[in-house]
């Protein structure tokens, strides 16, 4: 381990000293509304003003609570100004009034707020950017749910997307983040009471965005994020202070990966220790110039990143140093290595890796994973750097050896034939330490040579011209050999490195390729960008030039490290290098004295985006192998920010045609199943006015009759309609209940067979089944199901109802002997508006009852399939569903 001092991290002194001068922000961050965020804000102004801070309120968004407007209290209030916005005089935050006020504290409630259109910002984050510019301390609100990144993930979760957002680098960048939480529990009561939403809000949020399942996935969110930022606080300061790690205050896995049969079992123990410890896991692999090329730890790396892992590739010539900087860095607690089965001197020297971490890394727990069991033993081990000074110390060895060996067979072979044992340890030496070592041993030997066997012996004299020939031909063939095989040995070093090289940038194509979105993909090209400068590394995407402009503008999308941005100069070297599609900034000439370089990633359509590089001022621009490096990775991004960019507009493509095709199949169902009843009606209507007097009283009777028909029609549809946004909503909240299915299953025969005139034939063999079901919703997919069944299968044709058990499930089967529906479209039976071809001639309908079955059946926690032609002829259809057993 090296002995210099420990120095603070550049990086991290930067940031602190950027947040100089600026105002500090406190963010108060909830899972949800209504968790206490306004309240505590308010609160602890309250206690910062007592202590005579000047506090004032910018804005309070109280939303008519009662309990929030008192506690505002004797707090001051900047009046807020007046937007005219359609017609309409609009209240918003005044950022100038604030600017000219300069309190030293600010309050501004709801972080994500959409200003009016006419501010001078879009969004309030920008305005807390301003105010901080300024020298204000701004104290904030914000849901976890609007954070940027998150968007997509609590749209899964909740089934609401979420409009306002908040950039991450806001969360990371404040200087203070504090957690209001309460359970989910507490948050639904709150919400009941009305202490949140107004009565009617509140029963459609309880319905909706407030269920319990949902309010625990956003609560997990912010705890995560705000130990997240705990965490960067904690790495932050360590470096800051060149405080050596680790530093216990929380567990972090640190899997070692060699390229080795036992990585991939030790990526797979370092994940269990993880999960026991609730401990991210990190995936280290150190690359060696002297580690065998065909040696791949790719799969490993894979496995580790299929199991949530952050990897980390570095290069290093001794390999427990870099593990140890490494782990210190990112401030790991425990160490994952494999056991491994290194050459028997290291196990005598006890110069393997467990040994020396045993002896080294004692701030770190170690956990050695036992090779698996199979594994063929190695040929021979891992070759390691040598030191330098290992080369001049062995030359005289070599040459040692060589006289001892001349010497016992001196007086057998001439002495010319001795001169040729000496050539051995000069190749030996060029080839194993460099040329200036084999020109090193090649003067040793001649002098030996000419010492000890050429006469007169024991002397450096030359005595005849035969020995002055040899002598010149030695000298020359062993200074050939010297440069020959030392070049070849730079050479196969040289190599070894491309082929490092060559391996980081397929792993880094494979990340490329990976499933992912935009956002890991740019993320990626700063990282690999960062980890061939050597410094911090940004990527900037182009968004459309405004009315009026020609070029368009670069956008921060990703740094590494996360809090680094360029400045304001470095962004016109940005914006030229976006409009002129070639580099600029430092080392380059166009604004060279920025403190970013910026290159474009282009491709044949045009201009993906631009990579930015912070060099030092003293390093110069990127040379040789690493300039070619980050050319190829230009080359490679810039491929995969198109493609991306591509499947993006595919799916767009996708969706819009989706949309398309139902809102075709919308209109078609409107202008078919509205005509055709209210045709109906209006003629019936027509007729009982126009010759009402005239007619009889059973014409009239059947007038009547057909005009209550078709409006029972006619809301039946309205009311499949909307079902089927209740259920796209997911607004279907089951009571469950035990309900028998035997009972349930008779009843809902009975009522569609005097509907339709017809009997239902029940099959009820498993009567003694009562699941836990809403009788409601049952009932409404039973009377679909039948209703469909019955028209479909004509006059003469049998309905069938069964109820029967299959394993752990119960199984209501409606079978009937109608034209079926073709194996091509049973996949698409149940999508809205959907008809099979050879139905529509059989009976009309909307195309939604199938949908609607579906869509219940899932919120009871069921499933429903398809099944045509269950006849030997072709015909007939049966309709499936599945229960968990009672």
């Amino acid at each position: 381990m090296s002995g210099e001092p420990a120095r603070p991290d550049p990086d991290a002194l930067l940031a602190l000293a950027r947040r100089e001068g600026r105002g500090r922000l406190k963010v108060f961050l909830g899972a949800a509304p209504g968790v206490g965020k306004t309240m505590e804000m308010l609160a602890e102004a309250h206690r910062r003003r007592a202590g005579g801070s000047d506090v004032v309120v910018g804005i309070v968004e109280t939303h008519g609570r009662a309990e929030t407007q008192a506690a505002i209290g004797d707090l001051p209030i900047l009046p807020r100004s007046r937007i005219d916005y359609r017609g309409q005089a609009l209240e918003e935050f005044d950022l100038d009034a604030a600017l000219a006020r300069r309190p030293q504290i600010l309050l501004l409630d709801e972080l994500a707020h959409t200003n009016v259109t006419g501010s001078r910002h879009p969004k309030r984050w920008q305005d807390v950017e301003e105010l901080r510019e300024a020298g204000i301390e701004v104290w904030t609100t914000m849901n976890v749910q609007h954070l940027e990144s998150l968007s997509e993930a609590v749209a899964r979760i909740t089934g609401v997307r979420v409009a306002e957002t908040v950039p991450d680098r806001m969360l990371a960048e404040a200087d203070a983040v504090e957690l209001i939480d309460i359970p989910p529990a507490e948050l639904i009561e709150r919400m009941r009471q009305g202490r949140i939403y107004r009565p009617d809000q509140a029963s459609r949020a309880l319905r909706g965005f407030f269920k319990e399942g949902n309010l625990a996935a956003l609560r997990e969110m912010a705890l995560r994020r705000t130990a997240e930022r705990v965490d960067a606080d904690v790495t932050g300061y360590m470096r800051a202070n060149a405080i050596a790690g680790p530093w216990p205050a929380g567990d972090r896995v640190m899997a070692l990966i060699g390229a080795d049969p036992s990585a991939e079992l030790v990526v797979r123990e370092a994940r269990r220790v993880a999960d026991a410890l609730k401990a991210p896991l990190v995936a280290l692999h150190v690359e060696q110039a002297t580690a065998d090329a065909s040696a791949d730890p790719g799969p490993a790396l894979r496995l580790a990143e299929r199991l949530g892992a952050q990897t980390e590739t570095i290069a290093a010539a001794d390999l427990p140093t870099a593990i140890l900087r490494e782990a210190r860095v990112l401030n790991a607690t425990h160490l994952v290595i494999g056991r491994g089965r290194p050459g028997w001197w290291r196990r005598l020297t006890g110069r393997t890796l467990s040994a020396t971490l045993l002896r080294e890394a004692t701030d770190f727990t170690l956990h050695l994973v036992p090779e698996p069991a199979g594994t063929p033993r190695r040929l021979r081990a891992e070759p390691r750097a040598l030191p330098g000074w290992t080369g001049w110390a062995a030359t005289p060895v070599l040459v040692t050896a060589a006289t001892a060996v001349g010497i016992a067979f001196d007086g057998v072979v001439s002495e010319g034939a001795l001169g040729m044992i000496y050539l051995v340890p000069i190749v030996a030496a060029a080839v194993g330490f460099g040329p200036i070592q084999g020109a090193f041993a090649a003067a040793l030997s001649f002098l030996a040579w000419n010492f000890l066997f050429l006469p007169p012996r024991y002397t450096l004299t030359i005595a005849g011209p035969q020995d002055v020939v040899g002598v010149v031909v030695f000298a020359l063939v062993a200074l050939l050999l010297a440069g020959t095989t030392g070049g070849l040995g730079r050479s196969v070093r040289a190599a070894r490195a491309r082929m490092l090289d060559l391996r980081r940038l397929v792993e880094f194509s494979r990340r490329l390729g990976a499933p992912g979105d935009k956002g890991d993909l740019v993320l990626a090209i700063a990282e690999e960008a960062s980890r061939i400068a050597g410094g911090p590394a940004c990527v900037l995407l182009l968004l459309p030039p405004l009315p009026g402009e020609n070029a368009p503008e670069p956008v921060l999308r990703a740094s590494v490290p996360i809090e680094v941005e360029p400045d304001d100069a470095s962004m016109a070297a940005a914006r030229w290098a976006a409009a002129n599609r070639r580099p600029a900034g430092r080392g380059t000439d166009t604004l060279p004295a920025a403190a970013w370089q910026f290159r474009p990633m282009r491709t044949a359509h045009g201009l993906a985006g631009l990579v930015g590089l912070r060099l030092p001022e003293e390093g110069g621009p990127l040379e040789g192998e690493a300039d070619r490096a980050l050319d190829a990775l230009l080359d490679q991004a810039a491929v995969a920010l198109e493609r991306a960019e591509l499947m993006e507009e595919r799916a767009r493509g996708e969706a819009r045609a989706e949309t398309e095709a139902l809102r075709t199949a919308l209109l078609t169902s409107l202008g078919h199943d509205l005509k055709t009843p209210l045709t109906s009606i209006r003629g019936a209507i027509g007729t009982l006015r126009t010759a009402g007097p005239a007619l009889s009283e059973e014409t009239r009777a059947d007038l009547l009759a057909t005009a209550e028909e078709e409006t029972e029609r006619l809301s039946r549809w309205i009311s499949n309609i909307l079902d089927m946004v209740r259920i796209e909503n997911r607004q279907i909240e089951p009571r469950r209940e035990t309900v028998d299915l035997a009972d349930a299953l008779e009843t809902a025969a009975a009522r569609a067979g005097r509907a339709h005139g017809r009997e239902v034939v029940l099959d009820l063999a498993s009567r003694a089944t009562a699941p836990r079901l809403d009788p409601a919703l049952l009932d409404q997919v039973l009377a679909n199901l039948l209703d469909n069944a019955l028209k479909f299968s004509g006059a003469a044709g049998r309905v069938m109802l069964r109820l029967s058990r299959e394993g752990p499930e119960v199984a209501i089967t409606v079978e009937d002997e109608g034209p079926g529906i073709p194996r091509e479209d049973l996949h698409r039976v149940f999508d809205p508006f959907f008809r099979a071809t050879r139905t529509d001639r059989v009976a009309a309908g909307s195309g939604l009852g199938l949908a609607i079955c579906r869509g219940l059946v899932q919120a009871m926690g069921g499933r429903i399939v398809a099944e045509s032609p269950v006849k030997p002829n072709g015909s007939g259809t049966r309709m499936v569903v599945r229960f968990p057993g009672g």
